[in-house]
């Protein structure tokens, strides 16, 4: 059974529970265990042989041996036991943004609604406007709602698809003898929900390769096998695609299944303009093949220097290619630290000195230890005297590691009214202020806008953490005029901030372009909660490049002395 199987299971053990309105602390410990085993870079099947299951951040006694159970026989007791009490039409119910566990219980008592279907019914009816509680708003909200489940059920986000197509890519290397492999498609180019996964190889055996793809623990079904082309099914429902193509094909086949399609189409029209063909198999002159061994050379011999995965989708990039004004985009190692991570002393999993030591290993200069504010009581948010005494602890850390340097932040609320939730007088005592909006997400564009750039207007603010609030799938970006942002950001000198959460990616790419050309400098932060979450920094480093950004336009690439530089105020 793999990661996210197992965390599918505890995160429907964990809506079950909160059905039943059993204790709230119970129920966010199986959400974060499911959160924790889904973004685990290690098969949970390997901790157990190695005996570290109690390792695992949030993992206690008794979910080890839930574990331990569901890797045995494949099966839980407990959640099986669970969906006998509850009517499994209402975990369906839960999926769908705006509805919780109370409406789904309203839904289904008063309106026996016990699937989208259902839903959908009596939406159209307008049935739903009349109960208890609700409203032709609340009614409206849940159409949108169930139309944004629809949009997204058929794709999947970037941080889940990445990590399975690694595993795919390293198992396939492992057990047999590729030449080349990579990931293709939008993955490649670094969009942030995939449809399905599309690897493409070279090798000299490429029924081998065949046989350890169709063979690997993770497939349920084997849709197509071939000698040079397989297709499986997950046991998550994911389809993946490997083919095995020529040496000499491969560099045009590895561009042709890039993609996107508008970039190939306008690369294939400017390759018949000086009398050449382009396809998956190669650059032709006539019947003549000219290339294809290497994607740089099908650049080349349409006039054009190489153009990099995430900017292929016909934005302008062909036209700078033309004339060598293409960015210099900005590379994972360009890196110095992360500036929005979550301790203990909020809502996160991990000591101060733990994550200092973590991102050491990365090889960070410095991170930003980002606690909620006072008014985050669901999250722990700090009260003052609180965010002084973790400032001390700081402190002194920083006397005593070596290595690395740990900036004292907090991430504070952006009121309703558009004031802070901490006082001047305490935002003035630390190194990072990152802004954000955590509540009100409905309230109208004007007011939202207003309610923004009075916050970041604080002279004290640094950052605007993801400016849109929007999670993908789960709920749409606030109605907020980010070109106003934009042009806010750019008056006050506040950065804007790439979310690299795989559920936020947040600034978008061409916000991030637009942000560019305003002059407006980039922080990307990946709100680590646990350590694990460090690795999340690939992911904002992929919006930025998408989004034509450059070293100097992200603030964490800038080496500490002149980090802190730049954050003094």
């Amino acid at each position: 059974m793999e990661n996210l199987e197992i965390a599918k299971i505890f995160r429907e053990i964990a809506k079950l529970l909160e059905i039943k309105e059993e204790n709230p602390f119970k129920v966010r410990a199986y959400y974060r265990v499911a959160q924790v085993i889904e973004d685990s870079s290690e098969s949970v099947n390997a901790i157990v042989q190695r005996g570290d299951l109690r390792k695992i951040p949030a993992v206690g006694e008794g979910i080890a041996r839930k574990i331990e159970e569901l890797l045995k026989t494949g099966k839980l007791k407990y959640y099986e036991g669970l969906k006998k009490e509850i009517p499994q039409g209402l975990l369906t119910l839960l999926e769908i943004p705006e509805i919780g566990p109370r409406t789904a219980q309203l839904l289904y008592q008063k309106l026996e609604i016990d699937s989208q279907e259902k839903l959908e019914k009596a939406i159209a009816e307008h049935k739903i406007r009349d109960l208890p509680g609700m409203g032709e708003k609340s009614e409206e909200n849940i159409k949108r709602g169930l139309e944004l489940l629809k949009t997204a059920s058929a794709r999947m986000l970037l941080g889940y698809a990445l990590p399975i197509s690694e595993e795919i890519i390293a198992q396939i290397k492992k057990n047999s003898p590729v030449e080349k492999i990579e990931a293709t498609g939008s993955l490649r180019r670094m969009k942030e929900t995939i449809g399905d996964i599309d690897i493409l190889a070279v090798s000299k055996d490429s029924e081998k390769v065949m046989d350890v793809f169709t063979s690997l623990p993770m497939v349920r079904d084997v849709l197509a096998k071939g000698p040079t082309k397989s297709s499986i099914l997950t046991s998550l429902g994911i389809q993946v695609d490997v083919r095995v193509v020529k040496s000499d094909e491969f560099g045009c086949a590895l561009h042709y299944f890039t993609g996107s399609k508008a970039h190939n189409i306008a690369i294939r029209e400017l390759a018949v303009s000086k009398g050449l063909k382009i396809n998956e198999y190669g650059v032709f002159k006539g019947k003549k093949k000219i290339g294809g061994k290497k994607e740089d050379e099908l650049f080349r011999v349409v006039g054009l220097s190489y153009i990099p995965p995430e900017l292929r989708e016909d934005r302008g990039e062909i036209e700078a290619a033309k004339e060598n004004k293409l960015p210099e985009l900005v590379e994972y190692d360009d890196i110095k630290g992360d500036l929005h991570i979550h301790s203990e002393w909020s809502d996160g999993e991990d000591s101060v000195e733990d994550i200092a030591k973590a991102a050491k290993t990365i090889g960070y200069e410095y991170i930003g230890i980002c606690d909620h504010s006072q008014s985050m009581k669901i999250a722990g948010g700090l009260t003052v005297v609180d965010l002084r005494k973790k400032i001390a602890e700081i402190k002194k850390l920083n006397n005593k590691m070596k290595g690395i340097t740990i900036l004292a932040g907090a991430e504070v609320d952006i009121k309703a009214d558009g004031s802070l939730d901490y006082p001047d007088e305490i935002l003035k005592e630390l190194n990072v202020v990152i802004a954000a909006v955590h509540s009100g997400f409905k309230m109208d564009e004007e007011r939202m806008t207003h309610r923004v750039i009075k916050g970041i207007e604080n002279k004290y603010v640094h950052i605007l953490a993801h400016p849109t609030g929007r999670l993908i799938s789960k709920r749409e970006p606030c109605k907020v005029d980010v070109e106003s942002l934009i042009k806010a950001a750019a008056k006050t000198g506040v950065l804007l901030e790439i979310n690299a959460y795989p559920e936020r990616l947040d600034l978008f790419d061409i916000h991030c372009r637009r942000a560019k050309d305003e002059g407006v400098i980039m922080a990307i932060g990946t709100d680590a909660h646990h350590l694990y979450q460090l690795k999340f920094m690939k992911f904002g480093v992929g919006v930025a490049r998408r989004g034509w950004l450059e070293k100097k336009d992200v603030l964490n690439t800038l080496p500490l002395v002149q980090l802190l530089k730049k954050l003094k105020k």
